[in-house]
């Protein structure tokens, strides 16, 4: 979908991943290793899959991409302390990484969407 979206003239820069729970870990093991810097990676209610190949498989421009990690405190599915964990390795290995928590199970509240958009428009320069 990348290369697509590159085809059609949209520039990596310009290019977010954005997925929640599954669609969170497809959206950081790909993003992580893709060749250029995107403009953003959100990874909601998920985890870092593959970690121990990451620092091997990791590309030098990935690590200039941001990341929006949030993940709810209650979540029944991917626990907390996972998706924390995760946030942390990633910035244990220099990545820019927002994270946030909330007062949730596995879902998506107003407050996460408020940040969200914060984000969006601190990177995208709105």
């Amino acid at each position: 979908m990348i290369a697509q979206e590159k085809q059609r003239g949209i520039a990596a820069g310009n290019i977010y991943l954005a997925g929640f729970s599954q669609g969170g870990a497809v959206v950081l093991h790909t993003g992580l290793r893709h060749k250029e810097r995107l403009g953003g990676i959100l990874a909601l209610s998920t985890y870092l899959p593959l970690a121990q190949t990451l620092r091997s498989e990791a590309e030098a421009a990935a690590r200039q991409t941001p990341i929006f990690m949030a993940h709810g405190k209650a979540d029944p599915v991917i626990p907390y302390e996972l998706g924390r964990a995760s946030a942390d390795r990633l910035q244990e290995q220099g990545y820019m990484l927002e994270w946030h928590g909330y007062a949730m199970p596995h879902s998506v509240c107003p407050e996460e969407i408020r940040d969200i958009g914060n984000w969006l428009n601190q990177k995208m320069g709105g």
